[in-house]
């Protein structure tokens, strides 16, 4: 066991007791903001699920292994009606405030001797969205690999495998929380690159609240649980963006 220290017609409501009456009526993806008198408020959805093409990291495009064309799952986030990225999977509830979800991004393929451009879709880095003022941010991990991190989150906490970056590599369990600038535990597992590694390289991470705990296992080695300690640090702005 190891410690480490998201017609004009005159009103008869003001804004916010309306929005009180419609919110029941919304749609499940639609989150809507009701700042201050006087102040914007924002409305922030996710849209219909949308099937697209995806060849996963290290593969050829083509088909699975049952002969079923890979795809991915993808939903715009729309701020106010207007659309601001595609993201992929389910949103995770950090605040009754804030959330985060996974960005979906569409890449240029192609090859320099290559003369039509080749659309291939990728998940990407995790997206902090704020209700209240719209805002949406990127988050930056520690050691996260679009290719082989699969974050599971608690409360501010998000729980992977990663990879990193320096000249000697290697596998790493991290788990990152929001607004820290270091990893709240970050250990090696391994050596990376593995030649014919296994797919996923770990399985999720399982947490649990009291003592807040979670458990990494790279797929085929021995699982590995941390004592997670330390406070929610996560600061939201408190003053609504117009923008």
């Amino acid at each position: 066991m190891q410690t480490f220290p998201p017609a004009p017609v005159r009103l008869l409501l003001p804004l916010p007791g309306i929005l009180a009456l419609a919110l029941p009526f919304l749609s499940p993806s639609t989150i809507v903001a009701a700042a201050a008198p006087g102040a914007k408020v924002h409305v922030v959805a996710l849209g219909p699920v949308r099937k697209v093409p995806y060849t996963p990291p290290g593969t050829a495009p083509g088909t699975d292994a049952v002969g079923k064309p890979e795809t991915l799952k993808v939903r715009a986030l729309t701020v106010d009606g207007q659309q601001k990225e595609w993201t992929t999977g389910d949103a995770h509830d950090v605040t009754d405030r804030s959330f985060t979800i996974r960005r979906a991004m569409r890449l240029n393929d192609q090859l320099p001797a290559e003369t039509a451009a080749h659309w291939t879709w990728q998940p990407g880095p995790w997206l902090l969205v704020d209700r209240a003022t719209g805002r949406i941010t990127a988050l930056h991990l520690p050691d996260f690999d679009p290719e082989i991190s699969d974050a599971v989150w608690f409360r501010d906490y998000a729980a992977y495998c990663g990879t990193a970056s320096t000249v000697k590599g290697g596998l790493f369990a991290v788990v990152a929380q929001l607004g820290a600038r270091r990893a709240v535990v970050q250990k090696q597992l391994g050596k990376w690159p593995q030649p014919g590694h296994a797919s996923p390289v770990c399985k999720p991470a399982e947490w649990q609240r009291l003592p807040i705990r979670v458990t990494l296992q790279p797929t085929g080695g021995e699982p590995i649980t941390f004592d997670v300690v330390g406070a929610a640090s996560l600061i939201e702005d408190s003053e609504p963006d117009d923008n």
